[in-house]
């Protein structure tokens, strides 16, 4: 009997373990949590987001530096691939107006339910409250059990899917690097991704307008050339949304350097020459607030923004310059538990191209423990599973030339 341990059961690990039941392998799940796949069905409390639709180029456009390393997984297990074994459950998938895809019931449950029935049927044991502790002196693994009783696991293959360091409540808290930097295993730091960011705002912008959205502005880091659009929700603490987690990397790169602003352009359909004509329509007895509002639409959120900065100037062309480019200071990430999904982990160069670290052969890791980051919208469960699959085959090829460790 051929046997497989997997270690973590989210995403990347249920659908290796899935592969590799298919090719007749005793396959043993094991998670600390009481219930799988826990941060996949928190995701799936606001709409399931499960993939994306986009031109595969610009796909893979959103893993930055890990484009290369990533593109042959995705070449392995796409979009199209994960699509169809969402249909093959019974969940039939659709492309929203963003280009995301989700399932036809919007929600992660009737998915997660279809799954464990199948991994069930097809042999896969789940072992749910059991933390793995890492290695004994004989290099096998040890797992501690909801009452802390101490066992050791041997298996023919293993594979490590124990995500990131981010929502460590539902089960990712990032503990195995030590273990892992033990083995010689190199780890890049951890550090949050999709994350919000922490602005000093005044007392009185941050009482009055925590919880409220900047709608339909361009973000800009001072000094790049990458702005995204879309809304933005002003926080007690800072500002958070999916136009910034869009460009995490160009943010944590400025605040390595030392200083990171954000310019937020509050009308980016219109340029400062625009801007400018309509301002210069201003009313004599027109307030500042009333002169914004009334020439250029700016609601409450956006002009009290604009005081943020300093006094408000008088003059339409250095007003519109403003309008277009306002800056807000960025002190920090939030903390890596707020985060949605984390950067960094073992470093590509630790594996080899079926996922198999190199230091531990029979031994093979996917999902977020791998060193990339992406945004969301699909990015980071498509990596998940496309890595889960490479790993599963990996195991397999393995097996077929080894027999087992």
């Amino acid at each position: 009997m051929t046997t497989a341990t997997v270690i973590g059961g989210g995403p990347a690990g249920l659908i290796a373990a899935e592969e590799l039941a298919r090719a007749g392998v005793t396959v043993t799940v094991y998670d600390r949590m009481p219930s799988v796949p826990r941060k996949f069905l928190m995701a799936g409390h606001g709409g399931l987001n499960i993939t994306h639709s986009e031109d595969l180029s610009a796909f893979l456009d959103r893993y930055g530096t890990a484009a290369d390393a990533l593109a042959p997984m995705l070449d392995v297990f796409g979009p199209d691939d994960l699509r169809a074994w969402c249909a093959d459950l019974g969940e039939t998938t659709f492309v929203g107006s963003s280009g995301r895809v989700f399932p036809q019931s919007f929600s992660a449950n009737p998915l997660v339910r279809a799954w464990l029935t199948r991994l069930r049927d097809t042999g896969v044991r789940l072992e749910r409250r059991t933390r793995w502790a890492g290695w004994d002196d004989d290099g096998e693994l040890v797992l501690e059990d909801a009452d802390g009783s101490v066992s050791t696991v041997t298996s023919d293959v293993v594979l490590f899917a124990l995500g990131g360091a981010s929502w460590p409540q539902l089960g990712s808290d990032g503990a195995w690097v030590g273990a892992f930097v033990d083995r010689g295993v190199r780890v890049t730091p951890m550090r949050p991704a999709n994350v919000g960011l922490r602005v000093d705002w005044s007392e009185i912008f941050s009482e009055r307008f925590a919880g409220v959205p900047l709608k339909n502005v361009a973000l800009t880091i001072r000094g790049t050339s990458t702005t995204v659009r879309g809304d933005a929700m002003v926080t007690r603490t800072g500002i958070e949304g999916g136009p910034l987690y869009a460009i995490g990397a160009a943010i944590h790169r400025a605040l390595d350097d030392g200083e990171c602003v954000l310019e937020v352009d509050l009308r980016p359909d219109l340029s400062a020459e625009q801007l400018e004509t309509r301002l210069r329509r201003r009313r004599p007895k027109d307030s500042t607030s009333n002169w914004l509002r009334r020439t250029l639409g700016l609601d409450p959120v956006a002009a009290a923004l604009l005081r943020e900065a300093g006094p408000l100037p008088g003059d339409p062309a250095a007003m519109a310059v403003l309008v277009k480019t306002v800056p807000v200071p960025v002190a920090a990430t939030m903390p890596i538990e707020r985060a949605i999904s984390t950067a960094g982990g073992v470093a590509w160069p630790e594996v080899d191209e079926a996922l198999m670290l190199r230091r531990i052969p029979g031994t093979f890791v996917a999902g977020e423990m791998l060193d990339w980051e992406a945004p969301t919208g699909g990015y980071l469960l498509q990596a998940s599973y496309s890595t889960g699959v490479v790993a599963a085959r990996g195991m397999l090829a393995w097996l077929g030339d080894h027999g087992g460790r």
